[in-house]
């Protein structure tokens, strides 16, 4: 087949989706919707089935109005459904964003390790991808980032906060200096700057959300998902904010009728209980912290005290260890998928449910006993 030359070798992104017991691999919200959501989003679906003859509305105003009010809600900030863009997950509207502002003779640039899609948006919209590094602590220091932004003098920043698969957070300052350094290369065009804040909802007290920048910069955009903290991962439904120019760019490069009657319907339902499914998240956050205290009073045989990443995600990275594919196997054939993904040496797992993150302690722990040469900090 006429493949393109680039894409002949290449292999599907994706984790492994395997039958285990404890399922912690792909940040999940590890709660399904409640009875009264499901209902909700039953009858809604089942109105929009009246008119599934008609196409949606290509613009979803309604949805667009619904997630003004959610995000106003949750970071404080005023927002308006015309800063609004949403799309089939958050990777289609990183999709978007490299196809209006990357393109052939373009560079995106982000900061290693991040999240592994990014390199794949740059590929298939012809843009080139490069990235600078993040510090031992995974953080990104601004000094060696505008460094980096003016060597590369890319179209589009790309940055995770929560950083996947660290659950590093960004400080506004950071994100601002990073905003200036892209405006500094080219005063008339500068680089669009995304902070992607898919794991938001689940960010410690005190960490501010990079929605409180965008009246003051006109590149930037940020973006989120329902799929994690609304627990609606099989929707598809993602969605960013940004001033209402941006937005304007991406309307010119979507599909038409890109989101479905259904989906814009199951979206809004969901949003109608957003209150009840945000209290849940307090619980998942204090399941992350605990599981982060935990992976710290563990030793290896060696008596070498793990190594874990501060988190503000739902998700913990933690290692290291001189053969992580063994650990990893070690705990799926225990009945516990999490991921093996980040820097070598470490793994990452998932927030579950109570129950499900005392068995992957009971699992870890017994791994830890039964392959001591595999568990041995590298570093």
């Amino acid at each position: 087949m006429p493949i393109r030359p680039e894409l002949a070798h290449e292999q599907p992104y994706g984790a492994p989706q395997l039958d285990v017991p404890v399922l912690l691999n792909v940040n999940e919200n590890p709660y399904a919707p409640a009875p009264e959501v499901v209902a909700t989003i039953a009858h809604e679906v089942a109105r929009a089935a009246a008119s599934l003859n008609r196409y949606p509305d290509r613009d979803f105003a309604a949805l667009r109005a619904d997630l003004a009010d959610y995000l106003t809600l949750e970071s404080g900030v005023p927002t308006g459904p015309s800063s609004i863009w949403a799309a089939n997950g958050s990777n289609e509207v990183m999709l978007h964003l490299l196809q209006a502002f990357g393109g052939p003779g373009r560079t995106a640039l982000s900061f290693a390790p991040t999240y592994s899609m990014y390199p794949e948006y740059a590929r298939d919209t012809h843009t080139r991808w490069v990235t600078a590094r993040r510090e031992d602590d995974f953080t990104v220091d601004p000094a060696r980032a505008a460094t980096a932004i003016a060597e590369h003098r890319p179209s589009v920043v790309l940055l995770a906060s929560p950083n996947n698969p660290t659950g590093t957070a960004l400080p506004p300052s950071t994100v601002e200096a990073i905003l200036d350094a892209a405006s500094a290369t080219d005063p008339d065009t500068p680089a669009v700057v995304v902070v992607d804040e898919a794991y938001a909802e689940f960010r410690r007290s005190g960490t501010p959300s990079a929605v409180s920048l965008l009246a003051d910069h006109p590149n930037l955009a940020v973006t989120r998902t329902m799929s994690k903290a609304f627990a609606l991962a099989g929707a598809r439904v993602g969605y960013l904010a940004a001033q209402p120019h941006l937005v304007d760019a991406l309307r010119v490069v979507r599909l038409p009728y890109h989101l479905s009657a259904v989906t814009q319907a199951v979206a809004r339902a969901a949003l109608r209980h957003r209150d009840a499914l945000m209290a849940q998240i307090d619980g998942l956050r204090g399941e992350r912290d605990r599981l982060v205290a935990w992976l710290r009073e563990q030793r290896t045989p060696g008596g070498a005290p793990f190594r874990v990443a501060d988190s503000d995600a739902n998700f913990v990275l933690f290692g290291t260890f001189t053969d992580r594919h063994a650990v990893w196997q070690g705990l799926l054939d225990r009945g516990v998928l999490i991921r093996e993904t980040g820097p070598e040496g470490w793994l990452r797992v998932s927030v579950g449910t109570p129950e499900e993150n005392a068995t992957f302690r009971d699992a870890l722990t017994d791994v830890i006993r039964t392959l001591p040469h595999v568990t041995q900090e590298t570093a």
